[in-house]
């Protein structure tokens, strides 16, 4: 040890080289090297005087040492290298690995172009790397370890050729070398310098963090035979060696690089052509910057290398280079390493991003052609992480790609490579995982017109590949192949739809949190939480200045834009000319021939042979598009040949000779038009052009034999030059041309490839690179043949980026998945669908399941109903539960999935649940019949006692799952026959036969329900509370449906959902109000509807469930002036008053009284339905729901009263509408009087002040409108206090109830209401009393009898049925008028001062009493309207008296009118002709006229009258009477106006009476009438007497009591008149003629005597007549000489008519005496 650590010195690098150099002097041949071995000892003697150098020496080789003394130490270790003997190069490899690892070698180690002096580090690398190549497995081995070690050191940079010959040296023994373990070693060692370069670029620092290379992952490719464990375990310690060995060693301090220039702060980088600025370099004004910049500029040209390593093609003479080929692999595996690992500065920096598309894109490219397994796989790799990480700088090219690597194979259904299409559904397989990826696929190239339908095209090649071969197809697959290929399809339209609901949750959550994340903080998250998916990458500076364009709005504007684009190529591909009408009409293109020809000449997609017939149509605007197509072109200085197929490269010539004459014709013009110098005439391009067309086709058409010569094609020229002949070189060259290079498009469609992708191709522009790339071996060569292609695509890549649409947009709104599931919903639909039916495999029904569950939830979240229906309705359709007995395990997964959608997805699923619950209720079902429950239908079709009887027998059905006799369970048998998902009831196919096997299958599948259990089912229902408010009412809505769907079952109802409605009401009940109301809204609807079933059980049973619900709710307190209960509670008032049964309604108010004396106390504003309905039983047709309703409302009433009104006052007014409905019964007057008594009693209690206080002032209260008396036609109560509100229902109801049949109780009502009016009529205010007036009081009275006949009197002419019409109008006996009278007078005396102006009512009312043909009746009223004039005869005024006796006139005027109409009647008798001529009864009663003579219905119609004339006659005597004894009673109190009034009813009444005793012929006929009924004549001449003889006392009366009064008003004449009117009556009766007849008739000398009647009459008007002679002898004098003129030839006529007594002669003598004669001496 001693001796050894004495060697080189005492310095850090002696120690290190002295025993290197030891031993290689030992092992070298001394004779062989001589000069190595005198290097040796002198580089030993210099290190023994070398010491470390206390402070840093600049551009030093080796730490401490100048770089002289650096050379020289380092130089025998070159020499050792070199020695090609393994035993001298192990040590020195040795050495270089320790100088390395240790960091004491130092600096950059690279040789400069055009620098013939390397340095000695070069020289050292430049050795080690030779001497990898003498095919030592040992010393291969060493120098891997020592060139990685190089690299990772931090002191060393190795750039430019030494680093490449590094890589090179790697790459050689990785080809070259004969050990597997060194292979392996290079290509990990390739790969740990890779992760060492870009580590460091990434970082822009020496002292990167590295991590060791894992084995394993690069094996996964190539080189698995190499895959041992040993073997692995050695690799990877080797390499962790390597990498660990550097730590801890300072990194090395470069100084600027030359080839860094500073250009305005920027650093300015060589580009491939040397020239060129990245502006995204980093300055170099700080110390690290432009070292960082030579770190990037080394990861720049290794990148640059190993693409170019991987276009490395086999040559011609050697196309099986298998060497070549590993490097290839191994090229492209460094290349998938270094984007596996490539960090955002790959995406940040212009000049690396343009690496990528100027070389890795090129690699792509060429590797694209080879039929290579492992090559495929690779560049499908390479291309996922540049579609992971580099997508929004690479649109252009991955449209390009992807196509061509991904869905070429993709879409390769019928005969495919197996290998191949497995990595791409691999690749599709990790694509799908990260949603971001998914998303931007379809923003950027779906919604991009100019762009593939990449995601669109994707799910459907999957969705092919999914359903496999078309039936009766031709398929390269087994099936085993095939159904790999199917369940790969499947996880990848799985990991679609699933990454898509992923990304829309994360968006959804981040706008919930309105969090809007940085592209900064998104670089710490994973690939789902990026704002681009690009492992946080910043969105580079294009991206961000139009993020205004990525809105969800603007995308959609895009999406429909491409749709109808692609929707009119189509349409031009069919029928051009209607396509290009459609783009020109949707604006997609200018109408312009030149933009048309634009459109055809630059658009893809177009069929080029549907082109050239276009453009050959002899239509105008047709022709217009040709020639502005063919002006497009520029043919200056073009050979005629290159002319002609540059013309023809975009369309195929038509077949229509007329049509390539006019295409060539204008092709000959434009040609000649650009090279007018070329041909004589645009003839000869015409000619030659055809000419050259013809040899085309001759040259190139298989089907032609015989070809056409070089000599034939000249002379078939000759001339066409306007006479002369062209050059024979230049068509003999022309000839050449076209033979060896054909004429043909740019996308020949000669290529055989399918119609869809053909047509896809086209649409992307990809048909030459399909076309010219044949994707065999044979086309594998170098870039020659293909240069031209891949310079097109090259081309078009450029093209692309340049335009507008090459920005790639990140979006951030879910609105964009719309679109996208517009897309993709229904293939995968169908996918998921026809797996789940068709396949057995576990995986795929599984993963359709998966695919299911995601789509539901996607769907469901953005609301589409259509499409989220779509897949519920699937999933609920497999579950198989409508025919059980063919489930199988997928069927119990798909119930298992459906259940976990509506765990997972329930807030969203709205109309969907329908399905879900259906799925669940027929489960449950199931579940039912395995475990032998007997069926509900069961317990419906027996009454409940003995239901509970058998289910306490356990008389239920046997266990199915025990293999009972199930035969013999009908319900089974139904489930057995299976029926249509949709069908509502089972057993559809009812004739069916169900055999034992059937039923064994179906109790076998009812165990794998087993695995399913009660919990699963419960938890969603339990689950329900946790749904949002919307959900909440969606899910009731859809289980109320189902429950119907289960109660109208007519085999088999059930209540399966219906105590699940129970258990979610309970669960939801304490949602908030908004809410639940809306629940209850649907709920109350369906037990209304179902409370109204024709199934009295089901019905029963709903009823009964919606009472345990309100108990429930009813425990609930409630605040004031809610209203909530009242909703609650409404569908039993809805069931009570609809439905038919009386067990219902009987069950109703059963449960309504539990539930009041129950929770009495919580009862708030359910008191209204309580109420409610009481009220529809207490109508109820049923006696005993009537009396049970009354019970309990007697008991609410006493013993519960203060709870009625606690919280809602209104509530009392329910309460009295009920009471007075319970006075209507009709079953029991004990009810009726008992609830009028409860009347009374709320009455009391609203007096009392219970619900109201009173004010007093009130009545004076200008805020209360006093109601209108002359305006009754509105509501009378008009006051807004509440006791207005109290007391109108109460008071009206007993109102009401005064008309009612029964006597009894409209006794009752009466005397209720008016001493109710009177007790508390104290508190009421005016207003309010004129109210109570006309719509309380009032009212009983125009009900009443009196009203009928004053109605009958009005109606006009009498039918003989008009009694039989009001059968109620002898309801009100006299006693019961009189009662009323008696109350309304004393009610209106009590509160007159109140109620004064109701005064002309209340008279109206008694009046009409008067005018009532009942004697007894009008006798009441006579006796009223006295007691009330009687008793406020001093406290009426004026105008209250006036009031009264315009009444009293319109009573006696208004009944003349109808009494004339029935008068009138009897004109239309006919009487005998005989009756007409007698004039008095004896002469009638002599005729002895026959009954039979006289129709019934005359009789009765004669009857009638008479009866109407008799009350007539006693209506108005009593009006006379009236105002006879009002005016002698209270004449004191009467002023001018009323008596004016009373004369105007004594005129009217005695002319009335006059003009009726003067009807004789209609006297006559009644007189017939009376004497064939033997009844008595009516006493229209006592009227006439009675009236006249009152008119004429009342004129007396005031000429005697007051004279001033009678001068006043001129009563004289009216007197006097009326007195001469009474005298010429009594003169008509006697039978006096008051005038001779003129001319020369005779004058008879004797009179017939008067008759019996008339002498009776004359009796009866004698004393009228004597009073009138006397009233004319008591006027005064003067008086008497004014008017005697008047009567005196009256008093002549009266002493000589017959008289039939004496008095009227006495009188006569009198005034003759005393009266006349004094006038007569007087004059």
């Amino acid at each position: 040890m001693s001796s050894s650590q004495a060697l080189g010195g005492t310095s850090r690098p002696g120690r290190i080289l002295g025993p290197s150099l030891d031993k290689i002097i030992k092992n070298v041949a001394w004779r062989k090297h001589t000069q190595l071995v005198a290097a040796c000892k002198s580089a030993l003697d210099k290190l023994e005087i070398l010491k470390d150098s206390p402070d840093p020496i600049p551009d030093t080789p080796i730490l401490g040492f100048t770089p002289a003394d650096a050379e020289f130490v380092l130089q025998p270790l070159i020499l050792a290298v070199d020695s090609a003997s393994v035993k001298v190069i192990e040590p020195a490899l040795d050495c270089a690995l320790k100088l390395f690892s240790q960091g004491l070698i130092r600096g950059e180690i690279d040789r400069p172009a055009g620098d013939d002096n390397p340095s000695v580090l070069h020289r050292l690398i430049d050795s080690i790397c030779k001497c990898a190549g003498l095919g030592e497995d040992g010393i291969e081995l060493a120098v891997l370890r020592v060139l990685c070690t190089a690299i990772r050191s931090p002191s060393v940079l190795v750039r430019g050729d030494c680093l490449i010959q590094i890589v090179k040296t790697c790459y050689n023994v990785y080809v070259g070398s004969m050990n597997s373990t060194n292979q392996i070693c290079a290509k990990v060692v390739l790969a740990q310098i890779l992760m060492i370069v870009y580590a460091r670029v990434d970082e822009d620092s020496m002292d990167a963090n590295v991590r060791a290379v894992t084995v394993g992952e690069l094996l996964e490719v190539s080189d698995k035979n190499l895959n041992d464990y040993s073997l692995l375990q050695f690799v990877q310690n080797f390499i962790h060696d390597i990498v660990e060995s550097c730590q801890g060693v300072s990194d090395l301090k470069l100084s600027p690089s030359p080839s860094l220039e500073l250009q305005n702060g920027h650093v300015s980088l060589p580009t491939e052509e040397g020239k060129g600025e990245i502006g995204d370099g980093e300055s170099v004004d700080r110390e690290g910057s432009s070292c960082g910049s030579k770190i990037r500029e080394v990861g720049f040209l290794l990148f640059k290398n190993l693409c170019k390593f991987s276009m490395k093609f086999p040559t011609q003479e050697n196309p099986e280079d298998q060497v070549l080929l590993r490097g290839k692999i191994l090229s492209l595996e460094l290349l998938k390493v270094a984007m596996d690992h490539a960090s955002s500065f790959w995406r940040t920096d212009e000049r690396f991003l343009s690496a990528i598309k100027q070389y890795l894109c090129l690699s792509l490219l060429k590797n694209s052609a080879l039929s290579v397994m492992t090559v495929f796989q690779l560049l499908c790799s390479i291309f996922m992480s540049l579609l992971s990480k580099f997508r929004s700088g690479l649109k252009a090219e991955i449209g390009i790609f992807f196509p061509m690597l991904i869905l070429r194979v993709l879409e390769n259904v019928l005969q495919p490579s197996f290998m191949q299409k497995m990595v791409v559904l691999n690749l599709l397989e990790r694509l799908s995982q990260d949603s971001q990826i998914i998303v931007d696929i379809f923003v950027n190239y779906d919604c991009d017109v100019d762009a593939p339908n990449i995601f669109e095209r994707t799910v459907n090649g999957l969705v092919k590949t999914a359903l496999g071969p078309p039936p009766g197809s031709t398929t390269t697959l087994t099936l085993s192949q095939d159904m790999a290929f199917r369940v790969e399809s499947i996880k990848c339209l799985v990991g679609i739809i699933k990454s898509m609901g992923a990304w829309m949750d994360q968006q959804m959550r981040a706008t919930d949190l309105s969090l809007l994340k940085s592209p900064e903080s998104d670089a710490s998250t994973d690939n789902h939480s990026m704002l681009n998916g690009e492992e946080g990458a910043a969105v580079d500076c294009e991206l961000e200045t139009n993020s205004e364009l990525s809105e969800a709005a603007t995308l959609e504007q895009r999406r429909a834009y491409k749709i109808e684009f692609q929707k009119g190529i189509s349409l031009f591909n069919r029928k051009p000319s209607k396509g290009i009408e459609f783009l020109i009409r949707a604006k997609m293109i200018a109408g312009s021939p030149e933009e048309v020809a634009s459109f055809l000449k630059n658009t893809t997609g177009l069929n080029e042979t549907i082109i050239g017939d276009y453009l050959g149509e002899r239509e105008e605007f047709s022709l217009k598009v040709m020639h502005a197509y063919v002006d497009s072109f520029n043919f200056e200085g073009k050979d005629f040949g290159e002319a002609i197929r540059y013309f023809l490269r975009g369309f195929r010539l038509p077949g229509e000779a007329q049509k390539i004459d006019r295409i060539m014709e204008k092709f000959a013009e434009r040609y000649c038009k650009c090279n007018p110098n070329f041909f004589t005439s645009a003839d000869t391009a015409y000619v030659l052009a055809y000419s050259v067309i013809m040899l085309n086709t001759d040259a190139h058409n298989s089907m032609v034999k015989e070809k056409m010569l070089k000599a034939d094609f000249i002379r078939n020229n000759r001339g066409i030059d306007d006479g002369k002949d062209l050059p024979e070189e230049y068509l003999g060259a022309l000839y050449d041309q076209i033979v060896k290079n054909e004429i043909k498009m740019n996308a020949d469609c000669s290529a055989p490839q399918s119609k869809q992708a053909n047509s896809f191709n086209k649409l992307l522009g990809l048909d030459g690179l399909f076309n010219l790339i044949s994707w065999n071996q044979t086309e594998e060569k170098p870039l020659g043949a293909n240069g031209v292609l891949i310079k097109h695509i090259q081309e078009q890549i450029k093209a692309k980026s340049g335009k507008s649409e090459s920005v790639y947009y990140a979006v951030t709104d879910t609105a964009i998945l719309r679109f996208m599931v517009e897309v993709c919903w229904a293939p995968m639909l169908a996918a998921f669908s026809v797996t789940l039916d068709q396949s057995d495999d576990n995986t795929a029904t599984f993963q359709s399941l998966q695919g299911f569950r995601h789509a539901v939830h996607v769907t469901a979240v953005m609301g589409m109903q259509t499409q989220r229906d779509a897949f519920v309705t699937s999933v609920a359709k497999f579950t198989f539960l409508h025919c059980a007995a063919d489930m199988k395990q997928k069927n119990v997964d798909a119930v298992k999935a459906i259940i976990s959608i509506a765990i997972e997805d329930g807030n969203y699923l709205q109309e969907a649940w329908e399905h879900i619950l259906t799925c669940l209720s027929r489960f449950e079902h199931l579940q039912l019949l395995g475990e032998g429950a007997p069926p509900d239908a069961s317990f419906f079709m027996v009454s409940q006692s003995e239901a509970e009887e058998k289910t306490h027998k356990s008389a239920g059905f046997p266990s199915l799952k025990k293999k009972g006799n199930a035969l013999q369970n009908p319900a089974v048998m139904a489930i057995v026959r299976g029926g249509s998902y949709d069908s509502t009831s089972r057993g559809i196919k009812a004739s069916a036969l169900v055999t034992p096997d059937q039923i064994n299958n179906f109790i076998s599948n009812l165990n794998l329900l087993d695995q399913i259990g009660n919990f699963e089912l419960n938890h969603i229902f339990a689950h329900s509370q946790r749904l949002n408010s919307e959900a909440i009412v969606a899910f009731v809505k859809a289980l109320c449906k189902v429950s119907i769907s289960e109660l109208q079952s007519p085999t088999d109802p059930r209540v399966f959902s219906l105590t699940k409605i129970v258990e979610i009401a309970h669960y939801n009940m304490n949602r908030i109000r908004l809410v639940w109301s809306r629940i209850w809204s649907v709920l109350s609807d369906f037990f209304v509807a179902v409370g109204l079933s024709e199934n009295l059980s089901v019905a029963i049973f709903v009823m009964d469930s919606l009472r345990q619900l309100a108990m429930k709710f009813l425990e609930r307190e409630e605040l004031a002036n809610y209203n909530f209960q009242n909703e609650f509670l409404r569908p039993f008032v809805i069931v009570m008053q609809k439905s038919n049964s009386a067990e219902i309604r009987e069950l109703i108010v059963r449960c309504v009284s539990q539930m009041v004396l129950s929770r009495v106390s919580n009862v708030k504003s359910g008191w209204k339905i309580v109420f409610t309905v009481f009220t529809t039983a207490a109508a109820d047709e049923r006696k005993n729901i009537v009396l049970l309703a009354f019970e309990t409302m007697e008991k609410i009433v006493r013993d519960y009263f203060p709870y009625i009104t606690e919280t809602e006052t209104t509530t009392f007014t329910d309460c009295v509408k009920c009471l007075i409905t319970f006075t209507n019964s009709r079953f029991n007057s004990d009810v009726s009087l008992n609830a009028i008594a409860f009347l009374r009693f709320c009455a009391v209690k609203l007096a009392d002040g219970g619900l109201i206080c009173y004010d007093k002032s009130e009545e004076c209260d200008s805020s209360i409108p006093v109601v209108d008396e002359d305006h009754s036609s509105g509501h009378p109560f008009t006051e807004k206090d509440d006791h207005v509100y109290f007391w109108v229902p109460l008071l009206t109801g007993l109102s009401k109830l005064t008309s009612d049949p029964r006597q009894t109780i409209r006794r009752s009502a009466l005397e209720v209401l008016f001493n109710i009016l009177k007790d508390h009529g104290h508190i009421f205010s005016r207003p309010f009393w004129l109210g109570v007036f006309k719509s309380v009081i009032l009212p009983i009275f125009s009900n009443s009898k009196v009203e009928g006949e004053t109605k009958n009197i009005h109606d006009g002419r009498f039918s003989p049925d008009s009694k039989s019409s009001q059968p109620e109008e002898t309801a009100w006996s006299s006693e019961s008028l009189t009662e009323a009278a008696q109350y309304l007078v004393d009610l209106f005396i009590s509160f007159f001062e109140l109620v004064r102006s109701q005064l002309p009512g209340v008279v109206s009312v008694l009046t009409g009493f008067i005018s009532s043909c009942g004697q007894s009746t009008a006798s009441t009223g006579v006796a009223a309207l006295q007691r009330l004039a009687g008793d406020l005869g001093n406290r009426l005024s004026e105008e209250e008296w006036g009031a009264i006796f315009l009444r009293l006139k319109e009573a006696a005027a208004s009944t003349q009118p109808g009494f004339l109409r029935v008068l009138r009647t009897m004109d239309d008798i006919e009487m005998p002709d005989e009756l007409q001529t007698y004039t008095n009864m004896e002469l009638f009663s002599d005729q002895g006229i026959v009954n039979d003579d006289l129709e019934d219905d005359s009789l009765q119609i004669a009857a009638y009258v008479i009866s109407r004339v008799k009350c007539h006659i006693a209506a108005q005597l009593l009006i006379l009477q009236v105002i006879t004894e009002l005016y002698k009673t209270h004449q004191r109190w009467l002023s001018e106006a009323n008596i004016t009034v009373l004369l105007e009813i004594f005129s009217s009444v005695t002319s009335n009476a006059h003009k009726l005793n003067s009807e004789t012929i209609l006297l006559a006929k009644l007189r017939k009438v009376c004497s064939i009924l033997e009844i008595s004549d009516p006493p229209v001449v006592h009227l006439e007497n009675e009236s006249y003889q009152r008119y004429l006392n009342f004129l007396h009366s005031i000429l005697i009591d007051n004279p001033s009064l009678y001068e006043r008003i001129n009563i004289e004449p009216q007197l006097v008149t009326v007195c001469e009117q009474i005298l010429q009556i009594y003169l008509n009766c006697a039978g006096f003629q008051s005038k001779q007849k003129p001319g020369n008739q005779p004058v008879p000398h004797w009179r017939l005597p008067l008759g019996s009647t008339k002498k009776e009459e004359l009796v009866a008007r004698t004393p009228l007549a004597v009073l009138a002679l006397h009233v004319l002898s008591g006027l005064e004098s003067d008086s008497f000489q004014r008017y005697v003129s008047n009567f005196f030839p009256l008093l002549v006529n009266l002493v000589q008519c017959e008289h039939s007594s004496g008095d009227v002669q006495q009188v006569l003598s009198y005034m003759f005496q005393s009266c006349i004669w004094p006038t007569i001496m007087s004059l």
